[in-house]
């Protein structure tokens, strides 16, 4: 018998709340987490986009500061989120050798490793900071919640560019019911909103360049929309057995009902414009949750605002939904978050997972003319999903052609 795996704690600090609570009521409100950026180097090198979607709380505010000193800012928002699910979930008395770490990022430690190439230049090699390399290394963020919470059955880093944090999660429920783990902490981080990192998307461009208005820049599904806002947070995610969960009276936010991988192999940075890739990954969740596409009542997009992007997972969505596309309520919440590259598919897990329990499906904002090649149900209200099972899909597509989507079932 196939093991249901179900949600028992969320934790998450994003650009508009330090908290999970606090960043799905913002969501709710309508907030936007794009801002202006206050730091000098924005005019030091003269970069063409001036704003960004920042963590809205600084993990170092928040953290004992000899932790978060010997850490990269991609994993102090990865532990200030994993701390919060994990309390969240109860603090769940388990087995070291059974707690196992699903976690990912796009990027790694890039403040960490630009800030030691800086130092070699200016001041010579001996004043490199000796835990440059474990700062920096992309598994830093995985091996740090193993340390912080004694998780010692695996510790495992996903790197799919947009798509990891999803992917994490879908292999967390793989590991599960492969029986490697009774409990997984799961989940995506990222902190590269850098002077590099922004230069070299603008000069892609793939962001927004309304400087005049961040607030308003990320506006997926729009007619008018010119590229994705630089976001930066960590979501989490405690998965375990319903078995287990259910052993030790645990909550129960949702079942994750399946999960679906897959690459499109074609074009470094260009999604396939068919989405044959992404298609496929749906059906695949679906399959593994034994479930149809008629089952499904909520969607929450990738949907990061860039011209190419958006009509072409439209398209991908069209294949396995047929004209019931336009009917299911969608939600793209990077118009609010930003694009948190990849830490954006765990956070957009958690406001799926919120979604279904509530039955109200998020605001897009900024939703101006809506373009016809991308006829989403998009709202700039919450949209009530009725009172029956709610059964959702939240999609990450990354670079490299990774496809990763999660599902998610009431209880």
């Amino acid at each position: 018998m196939t093991k249901k795996i179900v949600v028992t704690g969320i934790g998450a600090t994003s650009p508009i709340g330090g908290t999970a609570p606090e960043s799905w009521s913002a969501l709710l409100n309508g907030a936007s987490g794009a801002r202006t950026l206050e730091h000098d180097w924005v005019e030091q090198y003269q970069l063409p986009v001036t704003f960004a979607a920042e963590a809205l709380v600084r993990p170092d505010t928040v953290l004992e500061r000899p932790v978060a000193k010997r850490l990269d800012p991609s994993s102090q928002l990865a532990l200030v989120a994993a701390m919060e699910a994990w309390a969240d979930a109860g603090s769940p008395t388990v087995d070291p050798d059974r707690l196992g770490v699903d976690f990912a990022t796009g990027i790694g430690g890039v403040w960490t490793l630009l800030d030691a190439w800086d130092t070699l230049r200016e001041k010579g090699p001996r004043r490199v900071l000796p835990m440059t390399v474990p700062m920096l290394m992309p598994n830093a963020a995985a091996g740090n919640l193993s340390l912080h919470f004694e998780a010692r059955a695996f510790a495992r880093t996903v790197a799919s560019a947009c798509a990891s944090s999803t992917e994490s999660i879908v292999n967390a429920v793989q590991h599960l019911r492969d029986g490697l783990a009774d409990v997984v902490i799961a989940g995506g981080t990222e902190s590269a909103i850098h002077p590099v990192t922004i230069a070299s998307f603008a000069s892609m461009q793939a962001l927004s360049k309304r400087n005049d208005d961040p607030a308003h820049a990320s506006r997926p599904g729009s007619i008018d929309r010119d590229g994705f806002v630089m976001g930066e947070g960590a979501g989490v995610l405690i998965l375990e057995t319903e078995e287990h969960a259910l052993a030790r009276g645990a909550k129960i936010y949702a079942e994750v009902a399946g999960g679906g991988v897959t690459a499109d192999s074609y074009h470094i940075t260009a999604n396939d414009p068919e989405g044959r890739g992404a298609a496929r990954a749906v059906k695949l969740a679906l399959e593994m949750a034994g479930a149809t596409p008629d089952e499904v009542t909520h969607i929450n997009a990738h949907a990061t605002s860039t011209p190419v992007g958006d009509p072409n997972e439209y398209q991908a969505l069209k294949a396995v939904f047929g004209e019931r596309i336009d009917e299911i309520p969608v939600s793209a919440t990077k118009a609010s978050t930003g694009h948190l590259l990849g830490g954006t598919g765990a956070l957009e897990a958690i406001f799926t997972i919120l979604a279904i329990q509530n039955r109200v499906a998020p605001p897009t904002i900024n939703l101006t003319e809506q373009d016809p090649e991308v006829p989403f149900r998009l709202s700039g209200e919450p949209t009530p999903l009725g009172d029956g099972p709610q059964f959702a899909i939240s999609n990450s597509f990354g670079f490299g052609g990774h496809n990763a989507v999660a599902a998610f079932r009431t209880v």
